[in-house]
């Protein structure tokens, strides 16, 4: 067993090296634990990362809780994931208090022009991404376009969008089993959830539920994140416009964290230093709870047959809500001939390219050409 201190320091040089968005990362950290060390061997980690993949939470940073468990138990698990996060945490706070106090926004405005046109060719890649791992079919391709149709057009709640896709996906899977059973369904649910709504919290509270909600609901990694908090920050409470939102993400694609580390932005933006406390704990602590506690029920669940269809279902919700947020981001980002060029530009690099700083190169590349532009002909 490793002490907590040697597991922290292990895991806070990934968290300082972890460039280049989730692949990058979890490639660096199955080279180290699984190539170099041999921690588990390749059959393991395998099916370990496709338990982490269509369960909610960032999963290089619940590789990390994952691996440190196996080196120095639980107190190793909750060590690697702190020190995992640390780095893009420090630094995400950082820019924070900079982009309020100083007006980093308005100071750096021909730097930020270029950046917010990356976030959507980021998103698209993440479309890209999630769509070739989790729609399989036609009928997941049909509830991922109807995720993003009712949310874009319709302002479908996320959570419907998300249940509906999921109960779809089930019944178009296992409808013969589900013949006859609906009178077994409960109000129950929606009764806790209308009670859920009439409870009066302190910001820092309703701060800390609405990240524990979106980390609860993260299926699918770092990026489907995203949807949540837009539904949540700038939709639901108004506590960001769209265009700080649009600026919480470039900031966050150039940091060496999961990208879900923005969310601390976020938090400060709606209620200064313990808003982006509260925030980062709620929406990382699934994220260390899974992996250290709940580990095995969470691999029974992802392999048992009858479940997966319905968290296919959800997945492919998912992948819909990130397109129609996509959407509004890139209406908020592009707004000239230039910026599209420049978000065109970004998706096809990082489509082609998948260095471990692709991503960053990307992301500042965008900026300083567009301060260039900037400079030079606009």
């Amino acid at each position: 067993m490793d002490s907590p201190g040697s597991v922290f320091v292990r895991f806070l040089k990934f968290g300082a090296l972890a460039w280049g968005g989730p692949a990058a990362q979890i490639a660096m950290i199955k080279q180290e634990c699984v190539d170099e060390e041999g921690w588990v061997d390749e059959e393991t980690f395998r099916k370990t990362l496709a338990v982490y993949q269509i369960l909610p939470g960032p999963e290089a940073h619940e590789l990390c809780v994952y691996f440190g468990r196996i080196r120095g138990g639980k107190l190793g698990g909750f060590m690697a994931g702190l020190g995992f996060m640390f780095p893009g945490f420090v630094l995400m706070l950082g820019l924070s208090v900079l982009y309020v106090e100083a007006d980093l926004a308005s100071h750096l405005d021909q730097l930020f022009y270029g950046l917010t046109a990356a976030v959507g060719a980021l998103l698209a890649r993440a479309i890209v991404r999630l769509s070739r791992t989790f729609i399989t079919d036609l009928p997941l391709a049909l509830l991922a376009i109807a995720g993003f149709a009712l949310t874009l057009f319709a302002d479908a709640s996320f959570i419907l969008v998300l249940l509906g896709a999921g109960l779809a996906y089930e019944l178009w899977t296992n409808a013969s089993r589900w013949s006859g059973r609906a009178h077994s369904l409960s109000p129950l649910p929606v009764a806790l959830a209308l009670v859920a709504g009439a409870v009066t919290v302190s910001l820092t509270a309703e701060i800390f539920f609405e990240g524990l909600k979106a980390g609860l609901l993260t299926f699918g990694g770092a990026f489907t994140v995203i949807p949540f908090l837009h539904d949540s920050a700038v939709g639901g409470h108004h506590w960001l416009t769209e265009q700080q939102f649009v600026d919480g993400l470039a900031m966050g694609g150039v940091l060496p964290a999961p990208l879900i580390i923005f969310s601390t932005f976020v938090g400060y933006i709606a209620g200064g230093l313990a808003g982006a406390l509260a925030i980062t704990l709620g929406i990382f602590l699934p994220a260390f709870v899974f992996p250290i506690f709940f580990h095995r029920f969470l691999v029974a669940i992802a392999a048992n047959e009858r479940i997966r269809p319905f968290l296919l279902g959800v997945a492919a919700g998912v992948i819909g809500l990130i397109a129609a947020v996509t959407v509004e981001i890139v209406g908020a980002s592009v707004v000239d001939v230039y910026t599209a060029i420049l978000l065109v530009g970004a998706f096809l690099v990082l489509n082609r390219y998948h260095g471990k700083l692709t991503v960053l190169y990307v992301v500042l590349g965008c900026g300083l050409i567009g301060a260039l532009l900037q400079a030079t002909v606009i």
